[in-house]
């Protein structure tokens, strides 16, 4: 199977981007399933049902998150049962929102999509390692191939986490940073990794945000009203090829697209 993962979608001009484009990409690399992450779909901060909906209309089949899923409080109950959107699997059992989701192609084969936080420089999340090696037996009885968005800030934690599961799961995708890195490979054990996928929007821009009220926040250490950058778009992200039987990858190919005339 064919799997196209979108690196984090910022704000209306990631959105753009994934309405202009993602269906003629999907077409193009022959994609059986679309992945995107969403935490910073809205304005740049959390997710919401109508831009959701924007996501899902648009050609994306699953929605992961991460730390900033929840940081719209409206999105609740939408979050409550909308399972093609996918909270960190760590995160306590309280917290609203689904660990995991099986997407099946049009050929019959099914792949098991989930999302965990690292704990390096980030809050709330369990041992992702623990985490996933209890689910490992759950999602194995449907399916070899399996998914993982690592929604981390840690290079290291990353790194550990890859060889770690190397063998175990399909795909290791980095995510949080928005910064993509140039380190795609496939694992010695045949695991597809990457340390961070990037980001879907204005890169004209300190991750996403207006450059100019992020560097007066840094030299003043006064807090600012954080504004979406507009400038400088690109669809970031990897194409993962996995055998359909084994779960195994056999190639990941990132992707660095500039995007013009969008609006």
């Amino acid at each position: 199977m064919n799997i196209l993962f979108v690196a984090d979608v910022f704000g209306r001009p990631g959105r753009s981007i994934v309405k202009k484009r993602i269906k003629g990409l999907k077409a193009e690399m022959n994609i059986d399933i679309c992945i995107a992450n969403c935490e910073n779909a809205a304005a740049g901060k959390g997710i919401t049902e109508k831009t959701a909906a924007e996501l899902f209309d648009s050609g994306i089949h699953i929605l992961t998150g991460g730390n900033h899923l929840w940081d719209r409080k409206e999105s609740f109950d939408y979050l409550a049962v909308e399972n093609r959107i996918l909270k960190p699997a760590n995160y306590p059992p309280q917290s609203i929102g689904n660990c995991f989701f099986y997407k099946t192609t049009e050929s019959g084969h099914k792949l098991a999509i989930l999302c965990l936080t690292g704990q390096s420089y980030m809050n709330f999340g369990d041992s992702p390692f623990t985490v996933l090696d209890q689910l490992l037996p759950i999602l194995k009885k449907e399916t070899n191939c399996i998914f993982v968005d690592f929604h981390a800030e840690s290079t290291a934690e990353k790194r550990a986490f890859g060889y770690y599961f190397d063998g175990k799961v399909s795909a290791v995708i980095g995510t949080h940073t928005h910064i993509q890195t140039a380190d795609e490979e496939i694992l010695p054990k045949g695991t597809a990794y990457i340390t961070d996928a990037g980001m879907t929007g204005p890169h004209n821009s300190v991750i996403g945000i207006v450059k100019e009220i992020a560097c007066r926040r840094f030299v003043t250490g006064m807090p600012s009203k954080f504004e979406v950058a507009e400038n400088g778009l690109e669809l970031n992200g990897v194409v993962v090829k996995v055998n359909d039987n084994s779960g195994k990858a056999t190639s990941i190919e990132r992707i660095k697209e500039k995007i013009n005339n969008i609006y």
